[in-house]
């Protein structure tokens, strides 16, 4: 695995929340938001937008993806308990 996907691994695991209890936001839920985030702290880090590109494709579509994951895997859990 290559570091910008290690980041970026470790960024969607401590960066992407699914909605809370009851429709509260905990964490941004907006998309553009996230993917902004994403990308600035990956140049924090030495990483290019290019290199996210070059692991990841579309970085929005990710983070987008991730965060449709998140939310499934909560609603899932929901049911559950």
């Amino acid at each position: 695995m290559s570091k910008a996907r290690e980041f970026i691994e470790f960024w969607i695991k401590n960066s992407i929340h699914p909605v809370e209890q009851y429709r509260t936001v905990g964490a941004s839920q907006d998309v553009a938001e996230l993917t902004r985030r994403l990308v600035v702290a990956a140049k924090e880090q030495g990483f290019s937008e290019a290199d996210l590109q070059t692991e990841i494709g579309d970085i929005s579509d990710y983070v987008g993806d991730r965060l449709k994951a998140a939310n499934k895997a909560e609603s899932e859990r929901r049911k559950l308990s």
